[in-house]
């Protein structure tokens, strides 16, 4: 144990000196929460933190606090079920960065311990040479640039070799109950990654199976005893597989990906060298000492030709399948990623490390160790106008540091015949790993960094730890909700911050969530799949928002604020029109009919000047159909005018869900920022009507815009009052909310439709007094459900999809993995007690 336990120090050493170096957190005052880590998973993993503390409102199932409601228990398996995450618990709550880093410096130090273990059972050899390749597995570039950031994604880096040493047992014929849960271990840590190590560490089962020298029928049992037990394993994991694809099935779908072809072959091997960054190509270095002894290994005499083909075929078609469109859609289960397309490099690293262990085990001559230095030398050659290498030093410095590796196993094998001697010469080249690894990591972070895409996001500071404190202290859960408000900080503001608010960003966000907020006044971002809060009034009534935050110059940097707001669970009267039976002339009709109200006075919006017109206006010929009955215009100008008549004191907002531009009116300049369909704005606050009650509108677009047909909402704030107050008046008595339900309690023989202030999403089952579960109908999106001819308790709860069929497919598997355990316990008992009465 102690050859794995120094390849995880080293890793984690060389890592931490590293971060210590750039000043990065926790080391120095430079954020780590780049990208999805601070939109994602810092978030997450505080939401993780309340609910193991019972500070959450919601629990595994359901999530209150996101996108006013949504299903979690997607999200928990995918994102947060590396067993590391779960550390976060024993953090206080405002250093919840803190275990997140843990999560990715403990899944490095245990996938090198284990790849340790691994390469063992490939072939024999020392076990400390066996660490110092495993480090150039745990501090691969693959982890570096890509799993850093996802920490559910660091899972996979264990998953790995685990899968390996299980697929060994395989070829060994041993421990088939153990394998499987090993597999299992593997999938429900993370499924997405643990695949990749599946196909990956079966690619190696199969070269090895083939160089095996048994009978054909007793490697095909080989095969066979792998498949029943990854099968196996994985159904044992099987609610994280039925519950995530469901809700994937059931998700805002993504941006198309489209792939844009395999990199250039230079940029693409220029990656096998350590310490640089380049964009979209497959992170593949596994630093200059696995390089040098993968380029030596076609060399080595001892090694059999054979097996130099078979390993260095699976290299070459491990590396092709990376960057050919059909291989890539089966390593990534069948969909394109959107994002990098080559997530699944960190395969090709770990058959990188096999190849150099297999060549470093035969103790290379110095001929074949300079034939190796040689191929380098010209592969650095051709790669040397690469932008990869010449972005930064790392490379080139990296690269010149391979001569040290160099001249350490040309001493090895000529001194290594004295014990002492080789000690020293495995010190040497131990410190010659570790130092070359940390300063990859430190030249890989130094360019990450220069780049704007990179920019941290802010979780934890003092003005989000003041608005968590005040979101807190305003709470009113379930009578209300506390909002944060839109995205100011990271893109799940409501996990971050606590409260009860419409931020969300998850690749599980349901379509049904997106369509509702988006129709009800909300903006989004990614096709909606990052829903914002809504932040005008008649869409927080209806949502039941009671406080909220909005942005502030001051130092705090927001300010919060509260509104009179009906209770999460209202009525509206029989004959109310629901889903399907009446379409909204726009989204000032659909927030009226949602909360039963006539508010606004929706003015015919008439364009009153001319010159550099860019569309929209009577008499532009060139006009097209957009959302809610909108139009569109093309021209090369940039200004268009516009009128609109309200009554004096009331208050306009604007709504053109896919305008970019500024909007000039009532001397105020408001931006919008929507493109169809990537970004949609949200209801824009223009301001009061002045008493000639005109509304002069300008929008300034550097293109043709697209707004609807009636743009302008004048909300009558009287009636927004009276409509909040009535809805409170004839609400229920009570309402009380559970981790994954929610219930109201009426007044005996209460009639019409109960109206529950969360979106619709696939799931919920309703009942009325006790009676049968029914799935709601919906009311602009929200969950309806009708009273009949009388009643006084209505029971919500949220079913996850998919769930049960998972844990039947468990169960089924748990069974068998149980009848083989005691099927070889039986046999085990039989055998020794015939082998005691045959001694006898």
């Amino acid at each position: 144990m102690a050859a794995p336990l120094f390849a995880a120090v080293v890793s984690m050493s060389a890592y931490c000196l590293a971060m210590a170096i750039q000043g990065t957190y926790p080391f120095g005052g430079r954020s780590r929460a780049v990208n999805d880590l601070g939109n994602q998973f810092v978030p997450f993993h505080a939401h993780l933190r309340d609910l193991m503390h019972g500070d959450a409102s919601g629990d595994l199932a359901f999530n209150w606090s996101s996108a006013y409601g949504t299903p979690f228990l997607a999200d928990f398996f995918t994102y947060l079920m590396n067993p590391f995450s779960w550390l976060v618990g024993v953090f206080p709550r405002d250093a919840v960065e803190f275990p997140v880093f843990l999560v990715t410096l403990f899944s490095l130090g245990l996938a090198s311990a284990l790849m340790t273990v691994f390469l063992g059972r490939i072939h024999e050899g020392s076990p400390w040479l066996r660490a110092l390749l495993a480090v150039g597995f745990g501090l691969s570039a693959w982890m570096i640039s890509d799993g850093f950031s996802d920490p559910m994604w660091m899972w996979g880096l264990v998953a790995v070799p685990v899968m390996g040493i299980a697929y060994d047992w395989c070829l060994g014929r041993r421990r088939w109950v153990l394998g499987a849960l090993l597999v299992t271990v593997c999938w429900a840590g993370n499924f997405y990654t643990a695949a990749m190590a599946t196909i990956g560490m079966g690619l190696v089962l199969l070269v090895r199976v083939l160089l095996d020298e048994r009978p054909a029928g007793e490697r095909l049992r080989v095969l066979a005893r792998a498949a029943s037990m990854t099968l196996t394993g994985v159904l044992l994991a099987a609610p994280v597989l039925t519950v995530s694809l469901k809700a994937s099935k059931l998700s805002q779908p993504a941006p198309e990906a489209l792939y844009k072809g395999p990199p250039p072959i230079n940029g693409y091997l220029a990656h096998l060298f350590p310490g640089g960054l380049v964009g979209r190509v497959p992170h593949i270095s596994v630093g200059m000492l696995c390089l040098l002894l993968v380029a030596t290994y076609p060399f080595i005499a001892r090694v059999p030709l054979k097996e130099r083909i078979a390993w260095l075929g699976l290299t070459a078609a491990v590396a092709a399948s990376l960057v050919w469109k059909p291989t890539i859609l089966l390593w990534h289960g069948l969909a394109m990623p959107n994002g990098s397309p080559y997530r699944a490099s960190i395969a090709l690293t770990a058959v990188l490390v096999c190849v150099a262990w297999l060549a470093l085990a035969r103790r290379p001559r110095p001929a074949e160790l300079l034939r190796g230095a040689a191929m380098v030398l010209v592969l650095a050659a051709g790669v040397s106008t690469t932008t990869y290498m010449n972005r930064g030093h790392g490379p080139w410095i990296l690269a010149a540091g391979g001569l040290v590796f160099l001249a350490l196993l040309l001493a090895l094998h000529r001194f290594g015949q004295d014990r002492r001697v080789r000690r020293g010469l495995t010190v040497a080249l131990a410190g010659a790993v570790f130092l070359s690894s940390m300063y990859t990591v430190l030249s890989t972070t130094q360019i990450r960094d220069a780049m704007a895409w990179w920019k941290p996001k802010r979780t934890y500071d003092r003005q989000s730890l003041a608005a968590y404190e005040q979101l807190k202290a305003a709470d009113a859960w379930p009578a209300s909700r506390t909002d944060p408000g839109p995205h100011a900080f990271a893109s799940n503001d409501p996990m971050l911050l606590g409260g009860q608010g419409g931020g969300y960003y998850s690749s599980y966000l349901p379509a049904t969530t997106a369509e509702t907020l988006q129709g009800l006044g909300a903006g989004w971002f990614i096709e909606g799949r990052h829903t914002r809060s809504f932040n005008d009034p008649v869409s927080r009534a209806i949502m039941g928002v009671s406080s909220y935050l909005v942005k502030d110059a001051g130092p705090a940097g927001f300010v919060q604020r509260t509104a009179s707001a009906p209770p999460l669970v209202t009525l509206r009267p029989a004959g109310t029109p629901l889903a399907g039976t009446i379409r909204d002339a726009g989204v000032f009709a659909r927030q009226e009919r949602v909360l039963g109200a006539r508010l606004y006075e929706v003015p015919a919006f008439v364009r009153s000047g001319h010159g550099n017109s860019d569309g929209g206006g009577e008499g532009d010929g060139d006009r097209t159909s957009g959302k809610d009955g909108g139009t569109s215009g093309k021209g090369g100008g940039t200004a268009t005018r516009y009128t609109a008549v309200c009554t004096p004191g009331t208050e306009a907002y604007w709504h053109a869900p896919w305008l970019s531009g500024k909007v000039e009116a009532l001397g105020r300049t408001v931006k919008a920022n929507g493109k169809h369909p990537m970004t949609s704005n949200p209801l824009l606050f223009l301001g009061t009507v002045p008493a000639d009650g005109r509304i002069a509108v300008t929008l300034r677009t550097a293109q043709g815009h697209v707004i609807p047909q009636n743009p302008v909402g004048c909300l009558d704030r009287a009636a927004l009052d009276r409509a909040v107050r009535h809805l409170r008046d004839t609400g229920p008595e009570r309402v009380e909310a559970s981790g994954h339900g929610i219930s109201a309690t009426f007044v005996p023989g209460t009639t019409g439709t109960a109206v529950v202030s969360v979106p619709a999403t696939s799931g919920w089952q309703c009942s009325v007094d006790g009676g049968p579960a029914r799935t709601p109908r919906t009311l602009g999106g929200l969950m309806a459900i009708e009273l009949g001819d009388g009643a006084s308790q209505l029971s919500c709860s949220y079913r996850t999809p998919g769930l049960r069929l998972g844990l039947a497919a468990s169960a089924a598997a748990a069974a068998l993995l149980l009848g083989v355990a005691a099927t070889h316990l039986i046999r085990t008992r039989t055998l020794r007690s015939s082998s005691r009465s045959q001694r006898s």
